[in-house]
């Protein structure tokens, strides 16, 4: 199956899942599946800006680790993002975490930085959901750059 083929089928489930809620509680604007789209939307153009903004970025998914997603006292979903420094010297990162539920549809996306780490070391930082995730959250990392 070839990857644009994939896309769709990845964007009519995402809108499947937002539209079953919206059919129960919704009265057709401004209902839950519609702001839960708006905030998805938001969120996914304010990483990809941010992306977008940083010159000289290398790939460096594979210099990226990810705890297991938990929940703050404030019901967002939280994961430890580690990014280590394999360059010979001080880097600085910009990872992408990837909300999704088990289905695979995306429930929320942030960026994390990881300012200056020195050469030869690791880093830690905490990835926070935008807005409280329910049910079952798994986390991944999207795009990560090493700068």
């Amino acid at each position: 199956m070839n990857t644009r083929w994939k896309r769709c089928l990845a964007a009519a489930g995402l809108a499947a899942a937002l539209a079953v809620p919206a059919a129960g509680c919704s009265d057709g604007e401004g209902g839950p599946s519609d702001v839960a789209s708006r905030a998805i939307a938001s969120a996914t153009a304010a990483v990809d800006d941010k992306l977008h903004e940083i010159k000289g970025g290398v790939n460096a998914k594979d210099q990226v680790t990810l705890g297991a997603p938990d929940r703050d006292a404030d019901g967002r979903t939280t994961v430890e993002v580690t990014a280590r420094n394999t360059a010979g010297s001080p880097k600085s990162f910009a990872v992408q975490i990837i909300y999704r539920d088990p289905g695979g549809n995306l429930l929320d996306t942030v960026l994390v930085t990881l300012p200056d780490i020195p050469a030869g070391s690791s880093a830690k930082a905490t990835a926070r959901s935008n807005r409280d995730l329910s049910g079952d959250v798994r986390a991944e990392t999207g795009t990560a750059l090493r700068y």
